[in-house]
């Protein structure tokens, strides 16, 4: 389900602090009311996340974090390194 971020209409709220996000299913009908003070809500756009490229890990920076790194030396065979 993805996160959709509101943000009330006019004035302000304690409650909701005037922005929230709530998490929806896409089939759910449009949000036109905030759930905690019922004043009129508009769904704003909001960036998304997408996982960013690092460098690759290295063996010892694997073995430094507790993983145990394994090397292939055949079919269905592994040593540790």
């Amino acid at each position: 389900m993805p996160f959709y971020e509101y943000e009330l209409c006019a004035g302000e709220c304690k409650v909701c602090g005037g922005r929230f996000t709530l998490r929806r299913p896409i089939t759910a009908p449009e949000l036109t009311h905030c759930p905690a003070c019922k004043k009129p809500v508009r769904r704003l756009i909001s960036s998304f996340n997408s996982p960013v490229k690092l460098k690759p890990v290295s063996v010892s920076d694997a073995k430094r974090a507790g993983f145990t790194v394994l090397k292939r030396i055949g079919k269905g065979e592994y040593e540790r390194q």
